[in-house]
């Protein structure tokens, strides 16, 4: 017997309501309780309840009964692990990473572009008291963030334009560019320096460089940072911050078997060969 229409949308709007659950507790820095999934995503107590279950069976979450509280399960840790094992980025770029970490002092980023935003993969914590913190699966702005920037700096004008026009230029703090003149100006500049930069754009008292990683087909993969606080990052150090991150993303290029567009064709930010 054939689905009807209707049991066929109560399906997907089924799907959507878990995957948005599973995105919540994703976010969510601790235990949250049924009231409160249910109030954020906007559902019912008992129908958060029924999905929840189903994805408690399949281990994507997890009920701590001394807590009477959901958190994430270890299913969705190995199907978020695909992603990564897939691109195999993360396992090319670590001991790059480390060796950033090492050479610049600071906190080193990996992160990828997804739906207009970017996404990070991996950190290396660099050993100071202050130093910046980003978990794996934050997301952050791309027209604000060092890393997001590198990124569109490498986008082809078409896609640039469209994320710009899709998702706005909101500020995050006074120095964030609010204006397409603004940013298209520091990605110029990105593409010249080979590095772009987050001069307290997203945070306040935070400093961050980045550059790019290609692929084989010279297009774009992730971006890599060296993130720090403004008084351990004055102007004087951004030009070796820069060109530490620069070759590192180019060791990590030539890792992934990938290749930097040529001068005449990229438009985009990459290191010299």
């Amino acid at each position: 017997m054939q689905k009807t229409a209707s049991a066929s949308r109560d399906q997907v709007q089924s799907v959507v309501r878990a995957l948005a659950l599973l995105n919540r507790l994703a976010e969510a820095e601790e235990a949250a309780t049924l009231t409160e999934l249910a109030q954020q995503v906007g559902l019912s107590p008992s129908t958060a309840h029924r999905l929840l279950a189903t994805l408690e069976q399949e281990r994507y979450v997890r009920f701590d009964a001394e807590r009477r509280a959901w958190t994430i399960g270890v299913q969705a840790f190995v199907a978020g692990s695909a992603f990564v094992k897939s691109r195999n980025i993360v396992a090319l770029a670590r001991p790059r990473m480390r060796a950033l970490m090492e050479a610049s002092g600071e906190t080193v980023n990996l992160a990828v572009e997804d739906r207009g935003e970017a996404i990070y993969l991996a950190q290396v914590e660099c050993r100071q008291m202050m130093r910046a913190f980003a978990r794996p699966g934050a997301h952050v702005p791309l027209h604000c963030s060092s890393v997001g920037k590198a990124l569109l700096a490498a986008m082809p004008e078409l896609q640039l334009t469209r994320i710009l026009h899709r998702h706005g230029l909101p500020r995050l703090t006074v120095k964030t560019r609010s204006t397409p003149a603004a940013l298209r100006a520091d990605l110029a500049q990105a593409r010249s320096h080979g590095y772009a930069l987050d001069d307290e754009e997203h945070a306040v008292g935070l400093r961050c460089v980045a550059s790019v990683v290609f692929d084989e087909n010279a297009e774009a993969v992730a971006a890599v940072s060296i993130s720090g606080p403004l008084a351990r990052i004055p102007d004087e150090r951004l030009p070796l911050l820069g060109d530490l991150v620069r070759r590192a993303a180019a060791s990590m290029t030539a890792d992934l078997g990938g290749r930097t567009p040529s001068r005449e064709t990229r438009g985009a930010l990459a290191p010299d060969e």
